[in-house]
């Protein structure tokens, strides 16, 4: 139903063409040293080997998560062809401009993402035979290095402290991805795709990226509708992420401020990178959901902070346990609530 390679067409187009090369060279040996401070620190263990670390272009990072939505929206496009195939003498033509408005669409949100990321731990929620990789797209290091004005080994080091930590999470936790991909199936089965027309009206044709990328304006032509039960799926799924990015921040700072020879300045320049964007950004950001993901950064975080403030890392690591442990989004804005419930809860769980 899809067109994957125009949407991995646009991606790349989108992304630009800056190489990967540069600052993110010395990351591998940065990954392997950093590996041992956070496996002292979070006394996670992982029981598989940690992925070779990867250097990315934009454009090769976009086409790498083009299709790793693919996977993803695979069935809902599924469905809206069933449904087309109804539409008779114009089913056709329908599944034709369809196909190729969610791929643009794709293309163009993938390949905006491309020129923000600095590392990612991609992990296949939906395919766990899938193997996980390491990756850091060095055009957007590079750049944030120079931005931030940062000392840069201690910058990478930071990043690497992140995208290991995440390593460490889903690895050495063994019911989190399969919790994060059950809820991430139940969302796509109820999820249906409402194509409608654009400001220019009818139906799109297939234009080259170029012309896709100058004309795309204001919103899209592929809309995804929330039902209740989709925002009380998705609640769950912004509190575990809120918990995973929170405590990967927190790790960073508790083992950088320890082991980075230049830490200080780090977080701070940090959080300016996220949220200094010009307006128009800032409103492409919320209509893609990255708003959502900075709240996660920063409420997660806060939670982890005040947890370990209060019961240490062990305390903290209660979140891992099992699946219901996590925090609910009221827990993660009132840690205490979430730390009486799993100190009641602990005899119980200890049996089961």
């Amino acid at each position: 139903m899809v067109d994957w390679s125009l949407a991995r067409q646009v991606a790349r187009f989108a992304a630009g063409s800056a190489p990967a090369a540069g600052k993110g060279e010395a990351l591998p040996a940065i990954v392997a040293r950093v590996e041992p401070e956070i496996a002292g620190y979070t006394e996670l263990r992982p029981v598989a080997p940690i992925p070779e670390t990867e250097l990315l272009s934009r454009a090769e990072w976009a086409e790498l998560n083009v299709g790793t939505l693919g996977e993803l929206l695979d069935p809902v496009g599924d469905r809206l062809g069933e449904r087309l195939s109804r539409a008779g003498a114009l089913a056709g033509p329908l599944r034709a401009a369809s196909g190729a408005t969610l791929a643009a669409e794709a293309g163009l949100v993938i390949g905006y993402v491309s020129h923000r990321i600095l590392g990612q731990y991609e992990l296949s929620l939906l395919q766990p035979e899938t193997p996980a990789r390491l990756l850091f797209v060095t055009p957007n290091i590079e750049a944030a290095v120079h931005d931030l004005g940062v000392d840069e080994d201690s910058f990478l080091g930071w990043i690497a402290l992140h995208e290991l930590t995440h390593v460490f999470q889903f690895s050495g936790v063994p019911w989190l991805q399969e919790h994060l991909a059950g809820l991430l199936r139940s969302y796509l089965e109820t999820v249906e795709v409402q194509v409608k027309h654009g400001a220019a009206g009818g139906l799109p044709s297939l234009p080259d990226p170029a012309r896709l990328v100058e004309g795309f304006r204001d919103g899209g032509l592929a809309a995804l509708v929330q039902t209740r039960e989709q925002r009380t799926i998705i609640g769950r799924v912004q509190a575990t992420m809120a918990v995973i990015e929170g405590y990967a921040e927190h790790v960073m700072d508790a083992v950088g401020a320890q082991t980075l020879p230049a830490y200080d300045g780090l977080r701070d320049a940090m959080t300016e990178r996220r949220s200094s964007r010009s307006a128009p950004e800032r409103v492409l950001q919320r209509l893609l959901g990255l708003d959502v993901k900075l709240r996660q950064y920063e409420l997660g975080k806060s939670f982890c902070d005040e947890v370990v403030g209060w019961s240490g890392i062990k305390g903290l690591n209660r979140v891992w346990s099992q699946p219901e442990a996590l925090p609910s989004m009221v827990e993660l804005r009132r840690p205490e609530r979430w730390l009486a419930r799993v100190r009641d809860a602990a005899p119980a769980a200890a049996t089961a």
